[in-house]
């Protein structure tokens, strides 16, 4: 028989200590991030929110942006000052051949470099921006979207109307959806319910028809849909079209899945897709988290699936097609009057098309009347964008890591990544204090970690830099 040792008290101690220095000193480097993230940070001068314009075409003006408080006198980098700042990195070899960039000034709007910023490249997710503010300028941003519930045709058959709502939870209860404020399926189910009383369910039909078109965009690949980060866009769906709520993968039937999550809910049906009757009852309505919280998550996330339904409806206010060709004109024509020169090349209101194409000018437009104080109604854009050090897409991938960590907590920037792609449009603080907005765009890039390395030092230099 083999004796059991039990290890003395005396043994174990120095362990214990071990383990509890070893914790410690991990939340001590931690916490010294966070600090240091928080001691840089300056934070973005936020419009008030106030309801847009009741006519679109007039709710945008041309009229320049009003300056953006600072919290002191600092002077304004001059434009040689900032074109020899970035002379050095903009040379880099990760950032490849093709390089579009801009530099404003926040508080007056005044141009302080460009190197083919109205040239025509291929923006990504910064597109995003664009789909942002189309949608905040036709959108109140209290505004939701609303998924019904209507009776069939038949006894026991009820119809999923999609509403262009793709958040919508099949999540249970307890369980937090992966959208914030989003409706659930089980209490749209309860308003059935009581609505039929006895009826039973047997039927259930998905009416997609709000949405027009094909349901993936040009330029999207195959293996995008259905993927993690896509699927086809559709005026039905759930959880951002998975099949499930935790699903890593997106479903390739969107619209029927919204329909087997309905089912479940209500004890069981077939599914299958249909039309709902005209003038039909309305069962039940469940409405998606206000317009501003789903442009802050598009953005934070870069949830594609979201983003594209968001383009949609502008579509649908601007009284064209709920298609993505509809969106894209949509789009454009809706911050037109804002100055803002799309062009003709966007595809999608996600930028995961290969052959969307936008200039840099675009981007930092948009950026400029998001950040005026006479733009309130497009204030999620600022508070949807990461930062540095901080969230979201500027904390993955080894962002702003060594000499650009001075970046931490002073940028806000969006994003973009694809094959050969590397893009980053934002806001940030310089060493004196001055809010510049900045869009950068490697367009033809050798490896996406060596241009993201160059992108990230772009926006360094210029906060490490008083410019002048």
């Amino acid at each position: 028989m083999t004796a059991t040792r039990t290890a003395s008290p005396r043994a174990v101690l120095p362990i214990l200590l071990a383990c509890l220095l070893a914790v410690l000193g991990y939340l001590a480097v931690f916490s010294a991030r966070r600090y240091l993230a928080d001691r840089n940070y300056h934070p973005i001068a936020v419009p008030a929110a106030s309801p847009p314009a009741a006519d679109v075409g007039s709710a945008l003006s041309t009229a320049a942006p009003n300056a953006i408080p600072t919290g002191r006198d600092v002077p304004e980098p001059t434009p040689s000052g900032v074109a020899a700042a970035l002379a050095g990195p903009l040379s880099a070899a990760g950032l490849g051949p093709s390089v579009s960039a801009q530099v404003l000034d926040a508080a007056t709007g005044t141009s302080l470099f460009a190197r083919r910023a109205d040239a025509a490249v291929a923006p990504a997710s910064t597109s995003k921006l664009l789909t942002a503010a189309a949608v905040l300028t036709v959108h109140q941003p209290t505004d939701r979207f609303s998924t019904r519930v209507v009776a069939g045709a038949d006894p026991g058959t009820v119809v999923l109307v999609g509403g262009g709502d793709p958040t919508l939870s099949a999540a249970p209860a307890g369980q937090q959806p992966a959208y914030p404020e989003a409706g659930r399926i089980a209490e749209l189910a309860g308003e059935v319910r009581s609505a039929l009383g006895s009826t039973p369910v047997t039927r259930v039909l998905v009416d997609d028809s709000l949405f027009t078109g094909p349901s993936t965009a040009p330029g999207w690949a195959p293996e995008d849909v259905p993927s993690s980060y896509a699927c086809q866009i559709t005026a039905a769906m759930v959880d951002g079209g998975r099949d499930s709520p935790t699903a890593l993968n997106r479903s390739a039937d969107p619209a029927l899945a919204a329909g087997t999550a309905l089912a479940d809910a209500l004890g069981g049906a077939q599914v299958s897709l249909g039309s709902a009757p005209a003038g039909a009852r309305v069962l039940g309505t469940e409405q998606s988290a206000p317009v501003d919280v789903l442009v802050e998550q598009m953005l934070r996330d870069s949830d594609n699936v979201l983003a594209e339904v968001l383009a949609r409806q502008v579509a649908l206010a601007a009284h064209q097609p709920a298609s993505f060709a509809g969106a894209v004109v949509a789009i454009r024509n809706t911050l037109g009057p804002l100055g803002v020169t799309a062009g003709t090349g966007m595809l999608d209101g996600s930028g995961l098309s290969v052959r969307d194409r936008l200039p840099a000018s675009a981007l930092s437009q948009v950026l400029v009347h998001a950040a005026a104080a006479d733009q309130p109604r497009l204030r999620a854009i600022l508070t949807g964008l990461s930062v540095a050090g901080w969230d979201g897409s500027l904390v993955e991938q080894g962002r702003f890591t060594g000499a650009a960590s001075i970046a931490d907590g002073a940028v806000r920037a969006k994003t973009g990544s694809l094959t050969g792609v590397s893009s980053m449009a934002g806001l940030l603080t310089d060493a004196d204090g001055r809010q510049l907005i900045f869009a950068f765009v490697a367009d033809r890039a050798p490896a996406e970690a060596t241009s993201r390395a160059a992108i990230d030092d772009l926006a360094a230099t210029l906060v490490r830099c008083g410019c002048r």
